[in-house]
């Protein structure tokens, strides 16, 4: 059995759309990590997004999303979100397989390639309070912007329930 192809960025909007989600996306170039991403803040409102995706032990995986500054320590983190031991971060190849993006592109969005339900979905609380949250739309060369509420809504329609959790210092 053969995973189905990942969902594209045009397939993530028109899910968007048929859930009645308003969403606005910009495109630039493309960005690896929060650093080169620091010039896109004034043209983008709202909580900008870091992404870590990580296992345990028992290859339980994570997606935690977090304001981009946060930082989360890795070594205690497992306590909160209930993982079965201290957290590595997973490997690439999952990373395709699960949410249908590489490194440098991790994103809540990648719930809608998660049709197994394979990833636990942690957002931080600091984070779920910005009344826009921004994340890639499966890539790095854009940035979708959500509101809140709606990156939950969006969530439970992908069929996960997404635990808002204190996972910053």
């Amino acid at each position: 059995m053969t995973n189905p192809a990942p969902k594209t960025p045009e397939a993530l909007f028109e899910f968007f759309d048929n859930l009645g989600i308003s969403h606005k996306t910009t495109s630039h170039e493309p960005v690896f990590t929060v650093a080169e991403s620091q010039s896109l803040r004034d043209l983008i409102p709202g909580g900008h997004t870091k992404n870590l995706f990580v296992k345990d032990k028992k290859d339980q995986y994570f997606v935690l999303t977090v304001e981009e500054n946060a930082v989360v320590d890795l070594k205690t983190v497992h306590k909160v979100i209930g993982a079965a031991s201290k957290v590595s971060f997973g490997k690439p190849e999952k990373m395709l397989e699960y949410l249908g993006v590489v490194p440098g592109s991790v994103t809540v969005f990648g719930a809608i390639n998660d049709t197994g339900n394979a990833v636990t979905f942690v957002l931080d609380e600091a984070l779920m309070e910005n009344e826009l949250i921004n994340g890639h739309p499966l890539s790095n060369d854009a940035t979708t912007t959500l509101t809140s509420k709606d990156v939950l809504r969006f969530l439970e329609a992908t069929g996960h329930t997404p635990l808002v959790l204190k996972v910053s210092e």
